[in-house]
């Protein structure tokens, strides 16, 4: 099916452009969410006459979306999650959980804003594109940790594939093993057994 697109979309055309696309894609997203119209020699006129009024409202939207960039570009987002010691998460981080974490933050997302291939399933540190407007893209950090203080230190950059407890208590217990099995110590020669004596 062929429409004329009234505004942006990613990895398929500007304003204004007769693209093809599928019939489904058409339909289901491009469509109903008021993004094209179907490209008939009608809508062609009626977008003509409506072209100067969707440019206006593109540039005034393009600009509140500028501002809100400037707020969140190169901005992180710290997620606490449980996950087992090698790091694989118990559930998953999702879009939805980024977008709680910006409200939190006092800053308003829309779902499909955030372009998250993929649930994060680990512990560790993610840059996700957050399309603010269909011009408008900005890159932030989504920092998926156990606690707090774990946050803070894959931020800083620290490997927490190997924890410093468990390093630690490795340490010692290599010191009291090589006390106790020292080679050098001196022993104590047994002294045979007496012999029994046979009657």
């Amino acid at each position: 099916m062929e429409v004329i697109l009234l505004e942006r979309v990613s990895k398929l055309g500007q304003m204004g452009e007769v693209v093809k696309v599928r019939d489904g894609y058409a339909r289901n997203f491009l469509l109903k969410r008021g993004k094209a119209l179907r490209a008939t020699a009608d809508n062609k006129a009626k977008y003509d006459g409506m072209k100067a009024d969707l440019e206006a409202r593109n540039l005034q939207s393009k600009g509140e979306a500028s501002k809100v960039a400037e707020k969140i570009a190169d901005k992180n987002i710290i997620v606490i999650r449980q996950a087992s010691e090698s790091g694989q998460l118990f559930g998953s981080v999702n879009v939805r959980d980024i977008v709680v974490a910006f409200e939190a933050d006092g800053i308003s997302l829309a779902r499909p804003q955030v372009q998250l291939d993929a649930p994060i399933k680990t512990i560790g540190k993610r840059s996700i594109t957050v399309a603010v407007h269909p011009e408008v893209e900005v890159e932030i950090t989504v920092t998926v940790a156990r606690s707090q203080d774990e946050a803070e230190r894959i931020n800083r950059g620290e490997d927490i594939s190997t924890r410093n407890e468990d390093r630690d208590a490795a340490a010692e217990a290599i010191a009291a093993a090589g006390e106790f099995f020292d080679p050098e110590a001196e022993q104590d020669e047994a002294e045979p057994a007496p012999a029994t004596e046979e009657k």
